[in-house]
């Protein structure tokens, strides 16, 4: 099912190079709000720091795709120094499109991770790369997305029936 995670992890700290590699992934398109950082921040929390460190060491390839605006993208990128598609439109592939083209990968080389199953999970079943879903990192307060994390439960639910683990 689209909106039922092929894989959900507690966070986007606990995605290991050695399971990337077993996937054959190379490059990993990144959601920024929830996945990262919290909505709005400029900072990334000192184990996500570290986590992109380990990619980076493990030669996989980063690129964030959000679906904010340039101002908010462009100055996180730059800190965190990672190219950026903002206004990706997810769950259109229009953003992962222009990613995998910086990349220069096939598709069965690419993923993307973020938070949410209507926008990060569907763009990636749309483009034909794997979603690899991360676990909000903090409580959503805006009622737009707490209405989404309403409909995303019985994907979740659906998830764990079918045999999925929290990885």
């Amino acid at each position: 099912m689209l909106f039922t995670p092929e894989y959900l992890f507690e966070s986007a700290a606990s995605i290991t190079p050695e399971f990337l590699k077993q996937k054959g992934i190379t490059a990993l398109v990144l959601d920024v709000d929830n996945t990262l950082t919290g909505h709005g921040s400029q900072m990334l929390p000192p184990n996500i720091e570290a986590w992109l460190q380990t990619m980076r060491q493990a030669g996989i390839q980063l690129a964030i795709a959000s679906n904010n605006t340039e101002e908010r993208v462009k100055p996180f990128a730059a800190a965190v120094g990672l190219d950026y598609v903002a206004m990706s439109c997810k769950p259109l592939t229009f953003g992962l499109a222009k990613a995998r083209k910086k990349f220069g990968v096939p598709r069965n080389q690419m993923a993307i991770v973020g938070d949410q199953l209507f926008t990060d999970r569907l763009a990636g079943a749309f483009y034909g790369i794997p979603a690899l879903v991360v676990m909000p990192m903090y409580r959503d307060i805006k009622k737009g997305i707490l209405f989404k994390r309403k409909l995303e439960q019985p994907f979740l639910k659906r998830y764990y029936k079918k045999g999925g683990k929290l990885l």
